[in-house]
């Protein structure tokens, strides 16, 4: 991945940026972040991680689209997306979350944003919840293929709650179901054997 670069839509303070660039050197990043005061923090985050001269920030919202930055499309498009867009059935659970937990103009604004933000060939990454995975193959589906699925397990006995969602901008590949992802383990361990070498930078995901 060395000289490529990576657009993160929603990046809050920059913690998956900084990580981005520490498995990944030589990287360029891009985030986008309408709070003012997140963007702030993930220009002081790459500063404080050397990573500066490789990092720009924008603050700007999401539902703007992608085009509003006056930037080039990227090789990588990675996003979080709030998980709910439905301000009547959930509320936040305080005013100064409300931005991380609701899309206020929907998912089909963040899914919009990452099809115009890479090239074409570029790859988009997205964690969601579970029961959305339909809206997520639907949405990257009008200009995106060659879907991988990874189920993210709470335990290895219960349903997935998380599907870490990869497409191809105009890949027409036959979709994947890769092997699921459990967090954490019965047996004592805080995080399942995989999930902590993943978190401690020992193994990564293949995709």
């Amino acid at each position: 991945m060395s000289g490529q670069t990576v657009i993160e839509a929603g990046c809050g303070a920059g913690a998956v940026l900084m990580q981005i660039a520490a498995r990944r050197p030589g990287v360029r990043l891009m985030g986008i972040e309408r709070d003012p005061a997140m963007a702030a923090l993930a220009v002081e985050n790459a500063a404080l991680n050397d990573v500066a001269a490789t990092t720009t920030i924008h603050s700007g919202d999401v539902a703007a689209g992608f085009r509003a930055l006056d930037a080039a499309p990227g090789d990588w498009a990675v996003s979080n997306p709030p998980f709910f867009d439905d301000a009547c059935a959930l509320r936040a659970p305080a005013e100064g979350k409300r931005g991380a937990w609701m899309a206020d103009d929907g998912l089909k604004a963040w899914t919009g944003f990452l099809l115009k933000a890479v090239r074409e060939g570029g790859r988009i990454v997205v964690i969601h919840r579970a029961d959305r995975l339909a809206d997520l193959l639907e949405l990257l589906g009008e200009k995106a293929g060659s879907f991988a699925i990874r189920p993210i397990h709470p335990f290895a006995d219960e349903p997935a709650k998380r599907v870490l969602v990869q497409a191809i901008k105009t890949g027409r590949a036959p979709l994947r179901l890769l092997p699921p992802l459990v967090l954490h383990d019965r047996e004592g361990g805080k995080h399942s054997p995989q999930a902590e070498a993943i978190l401690r930078g020992e193994a990564a995901l293949d995709w």
